[in-house]
């Protein structure tokens, strides 16, 4: 069967029946389209529409060591669904000055999602991207989010990159499509770091 995590969340497949495995070893995708920006006004009447990704997962949640989600910051029903099954959040923020903005944003809605659906729910991990060492703006946001975050912040940072930019238009991981640029080996060091992160934690 073909799908995507458009029929997952309207519950018209399981994530079984549409995983996709890919040429990286012990990573499955479950593919979005542009049919999921659709679900969000199918979610507003459905049933227990909050803990959709939720049940889906939980059929194969112990298949997995790890399951990341990507998801963007805005507080979507797409957006609480992730929160709600999720135990942590690692957000990725560019050094620029408007996403610091956007961060804040993001942090109160964690928070709401915590007071109201997923008590466990953390942001444990920062990850600081888009990081020009040449500009002090750059420095200025990294600095920022380390004052307010602290030891959240992890301390490898991802430069801007010509190859960090290609790799997604072929359909590619930055690991596969060059895997010894600067912006793959930073992103190596940065999945050891948050593993490490991971590994002592209580």
């Amino acid at each position: 069967m073909t799908g995507s995590a458009y029929e997952v969340v309207l519950q018209r497949a399981t994530v079984a029946e549409v995983l996709c495995t890919t040429e990286v070893p012990n990573l499955e995708v479950l593919p979005s389209s542009l049919s999921l920006a659709g679900a969000e006004i199918e979610l507003v009447t459905a049933f227990s529409r909050e803990h959709r990704l939720e049940k889906a997962l939980a059929e194969v949640a112990d298949d997995y060591d790890l399951i990341l989600i990507d998801c963007p910051p805005a507080l979507g029903l797409l957006t609480v669904n992730a929160l709600v099954v999720a135990e942590e959040v690692l957000v990725p923020i560019q050094c620029e000055y408007y996403a610091l903005e956007g961060l804040g944003q993001l942090v109160g809605n964690v928070d709401l999602v915590k007071a109201n659906l997923n008590p466990g729910l953390e942001i444990s991990t920062i990850a600081l991207v888009m990081y020009d060492a040449r500009t002090k703006l750059s420095e200025q946001v990294a600095e920022e989010v380390r004052s307010y975050f602290g030891d959240r912040v992890c301390r490898q940072v991802i430069p801007r990159s010509v190859r960090l930019s290609e790799a997604p238009s072929f359909g590619q991981p930055i690991t596969v499509y060059d895997p010894t640029c600067r912006g793959a080996v930073a992103y190596r060091e940065l999945a050891r770091e948050v593993l490490e992160r991971g590994a002592s934690a209580p």
